[in-house]
């Protein structure tokens, strides 16, 4: 991304609120997570997206009043004894030249320019990302501010910027996809060192070790989220992030993982054997979900919406566990399949969207990710790429990355060939 991208972003989403009103972002702040340690630091991707920087201690202030738009950003200021500890700040110079914002100030001087607005301008609306995750969840950043100043000017009309944002990232412009290639790139060559690695003993952990090595080493930012590495049972839950299990011989092992890039986050899904070869009961659930796989690649296009690509995976898989004598009705695959089959994937991983029942359209990126998790068996399988919608219908931007038994099978053949070997 350049500024020149933040720039624009800014400028549509200006044009989508009206005059005489205002946005105040927030890039968040540091969350203890002991006596004076904080746990890595998040910024909030609203704020990423609109500016290109990811430090703590920021804001942004967008303003449609007078017949005239304004940006303001603001920064910490720089502390020379407060870096000999944690490193160098952002200048205003260097915050200039990554968000293309004209007007750069220091953190204190947002609370005085927003008494000013308000107290003075009385802005029609205050746009702040309200978002939450649920009622029992801890607030966001940005929400403790939206509190905090309507404590302080309960009159103003606070509205919810995160829909409006949401809706400008569903549509990935050029460089997002580029960035995006590049993140399903670099998992698709940790995976190749887990498949060179992986063997009966190891324990889930090391399997994690493998890829997380190779994709850093390479230049991701990181990990799009905990790498999930599922041995046996552990496959069968769907967010299992212990990864603290010994893998089993002929059990099968289901990684989620990916590789991070300029923020933007691949989300890439492989179920291999521990020994190198399926079983054959393994087989013909793998054969199984790999068809639900590929039938969602295909049927997944604009004017389509989740909803129809997941009764149309729920459908595939049915009909094969009924085939099997698994179930007896369609409506039994639940038992055995009860997660969607897509969602939007960007800056994160479970990607911001403003309404799940939205058709799709070009340029937006969503998972398909069909799986089986088969507890009496100890079998879990998920087979997830990530899809790139086009105007034709989609581009699988992961159809490089190994998915077929057999491809699996001889990859992983040769490496214990070349082990005797050596």
């Amino acid at each position: 991304m350049i500024k020149a991208d933040y720039a624009k972003r800014r400028e549509t989403l200006l044009s989508r609120i009206g005059e005489n009103e205002i946005i105040v972002l927030f890039s968040g702040a540091p969350v203890p997570s002991s006596m004076d340690e904080c746990f890595p630091f998040e910024v909030n991707r609203h704020f990423l997206y609109l500016t290109g920087l990811r430090r703590e201690n920021m804001a942004l202030l967008l303003s449609r009043t007078g017949g005239r738009t304004k940006e303001i950003l603001f920064i910490e200021q720089p502390v020379p004894q407060m870096e000999r500890w944690t490193g160098k700040r952002v200048t205003i110079r260097e915050a200039k030249e990554i968000s293309g914002c004209g007007e750069v100030q220091y953190i204190q001087n947002l609370m005085p320019r927003l008494e000013w607005i308000l107290g003075r301008e009385f802005p029609e609306k205050v746009w702040m990302d309200c978002h939450r995750e649920s009622i029992d969840s801890v607030p966001f950043y940005n929400q403790l501010q939206a509190e905090k100043l309507l404590k302080l000017y309960p009159a103003m009309h606070l509205c919810d910027i995160h829909p409006v944002i949401s809706r400008m990232r569903m549509n990935k412009e050029a460089a997002e996809i580029a960035a995006y290639r590049n993140a399903v790139k670099l998992t698709h060559q940790g995976l190749n060192r887990v498949l060179s690695t992986l063997r009966p003993g190891m324990m889930e952990y090391a399997v994690q070790a493998e890829f997380e090595y190779e994709i850093k080493r390479l230049g991701a930012d990181g990990v799009s989220f905990p790498t999930i590495v599922g041995s046996g049972i552990n496959g069968c839950s769907m967010h299992y992030e212990f990864n603290h299990s010994k893998i089993e011989e002929d059990s099968l092992v289901l990684l989620d993982l990916g590789a991070r890039v300029e923020g933007y986050c691949a989300d890439i899904s492989r179920t291999y054997p521990a020994s190198g070869r399926f079983t054959p009961r393994q087989r013909q659930y793998y054969d199984l979900v790999l068809r639900a796989n590929r039938e969602i690649a295909g049927f997944a296009a604009p004017g389509k919406t989740l909803t129809e690509l997941n009764d149309r995976c729920k459908a595939v898989l049915a009909e094969g566990l009924m085939e099997m004598g698994k179930i007896s009705r369609a409506e039994e695959i639940g038992k055995y399949f009860m997660h969607g089959v897509s969602h939007q994937i960007g800056l994160d991983t479970h990607d911001a969207y403003d309404r799940m029942d939205r058709p799709l359209e070009p340029g937006m990126i969503i998972s398909d990710e069909p799986g089986l998790y088969i507890d009496e068996e100890c079998i879990g399988i998920r087979i997830e790429d990530d899809l790139l919608i086009t105007a034709e219908g989609c581009t699988v931007l992961s159809e490089g990355i190994e998915r077929t038994a057999e491809e699996i099978e001889t990859i992983m053949r040769g490496r214990a060939e070349g082990m005797e070997q050596a």
